[in-house]
């Protein structure tokens, strides 16, 4: 069903795990000004760290004084590979300093100390959803400056970590610069032109960031990330099929940039009809053409209805929960479609438009678990995950898509980005703490935790059984 190389794992995101946002001379990040909200409340930037209000990302889970503990449940499972991120602010503070944080660098260190102990493979996010605070002074990824420190720490990486990571991710959900744009870049700007800005500067620093990965070692593999919005038309009116290939253009200009090598002529054109125009510098277009990535990653939760009515970016809590209702299709308790048949349209979409190694790097559901005798009966995420593993396999096995692997978020409970709270609930294991950060961290192993292990000792063959 699998290859015999298929990279089983799980993903998480340092500013969702880690806490000790303080320890260490880490510094402020965007994720560290963000409160607690809900499905129904959003979440409200702070321009510092105010003093009677919560902020998930200071505690977390803990990762931070309990990951050896976590990745020994991870190799327990059998993990092949480990989807994580390396917080900026742990290596440099403030974003813009010369010289790195040796106390942030040794603490990855550890971690990876612990991952080779067994013999799991590191897929590093070198940007996931947090950037430095720092750099607001400068207007944060509006301005090229930024390119500059990004490169810096990236590098920092690359040099250190050479021969202990090979595979690498640029940004999380790069795409989510139009949806969710503080957390992307800390941009907190609705101004189109800033958000197109911000993206471009991305884009450069993505590339040079590809080029210098395969300058200091040639095996390295780098990829981008695209937070995955597929639609269906809302009917086979062709109004509804135009306004729903207009919505994919607004999405996938981000995978054709990165993965062409330059802009598509439709969104040429649409920033030209906005007068906007990017802040291209000599040499950047050869910049975008030579610093193509190796593969494309994506997450994967759901699909979109869109049509003649859906005026360009869909405007939900966190983009994923609007447009029009499906009404073949379930919801989870967030609001999000449960499409596991979308997964494998997903994968061919982006298959027949780029010919690029593919790589599932998030997909779960966000469900209230409820812990029972140190137990947790999570068959709901059982089924979830074993429909969408079975339509990834007909995406293989039938179709002859090459999918490297498979990340599931988060293998551990963990706070949720789109809404900070603890309740929405991904993982195989159950961390004791709650929306306010109460509790004993504890961890507990939920029946889902034995399922996946076995998926991943059979290679999926498992997923033919009922369980």
């Amino acid at each position: 069903m699998f290859p015999k190389d298929f990279l089983w794992g799980g993903a998480t995101a340092a500013n969702q795990i880690e806490g000790a946002y303080l320890e260490n001379g880490k510094g402020l990040s965007t994720a560290d000004v963000m409160t607690l909200g809900s499905h129904k409340k959003k979440r409200r930037i702070t321009k510092s760290v105010e003093e009677n209000e919560y902020y998930p990302s200071h505690n977390a889970i803990d990762f931070y004084h309990h990951y050896k503990e976590d990745i020994a449940l991870f190799a327990e499972m059998g993990f092949k590979v480990y989807r994580m991120s390396i917080n900026w602010t742990r290596i440099f503070p403030s974003g813009d300093e010369l010289t790195p944080n040796e106390e942030g660098l040794k603490f990855y260190d550890s971690i990876l100390d612990e991952l080779e102990k067994y013999h799991i493979i590191p897929l590093v996010t070198i940007s996931h959803f947090e950037t430095p605070l720092g750099l607001q002074k400068y207007g944060s990824w509006e301005n090229r400056d930024v390119v500059d420190c990004y490169v810096r720490f990236a590098s920092v990486l690359l040099k250190r970590y050479n021969n202990r990571i090979k595979y690498w991710l640029t940004f999380n959900e790069i795409n989510c610069m139009s949806t969710q744009p503080w957390v992307a870049a800390g941009i907190n700007s609705d101004d189109e032109r800033v958000r197109m800005t911000a993206a471009y500067h991305q884009f450069i620093a993505s590339a040079k960031v590809v080029k210098i990965a395969h300058k200091i070692n040639p095996d390295n593999k780098v990829g981008m990330m695209y937070c995955g919005h597929f639609s269906y038309a809302y009917s086979a009116n062709p109004d509804d099929v135009i306004g729903t290939m207009n919505f994919m253009h607004s999405m996938m200009f981000y995978c054709d940039v990165q993965c062409r090598g330059y802009y598509p002529q439709y969104k040429l054109k649409e920033l030209e009809r906005l007068h906007i125009t990017l802040p291209i510098q000599e040499g950047d277009l050869e910049i975008l053409k030579e610093g193509k990535v190796d593969f494309l990653s994506l997450s994967y939760y759901c699909t979109h209805v869109t049509g003649k009515k859906t005026k360009g970016i869909l405007k939900g809590m966190n983009g994923l929960d609007t447009g029009y209702k499906n009404t073949f299709l379930p919801k989870s308790d967030w609001g999000w479609t449960i499409d596991p048949q979308g997964l494998r349209y997903a994968l061919n979409y982006l298959y027949d438009r780029y010919q690029l190694p593919l790589m599932i790097v998030e997909n779960g559901i966000g469900a209230i678990d409820q812990l029972e005798d140190n137990k947790v009966h999570d068959t709901y995420r059982i089924e979830y995950l074993k429909a969408h593993l079975k339509e990834l396999s007909k995406a293989i096995e039938i179709d002859g898509i090459p999918v490297m692997g498979y990340t599931m978020w988060g293998p551990i409970d963990l706070i949720a980005a789109s809404t900070g709270e603890m309740k929405k609930r991904y993982g195989f294991i159950y961390v004791d703490v709650d929306d306010l950060g109460n509790g004993s961290m504890k961890r507990y192993k939920k029946d889902s935790f034995y399922w996946y292990k076995k998926v991943i000792e059979t290679n999926g063959q498992i997923l033919e059984e009922d369980y």
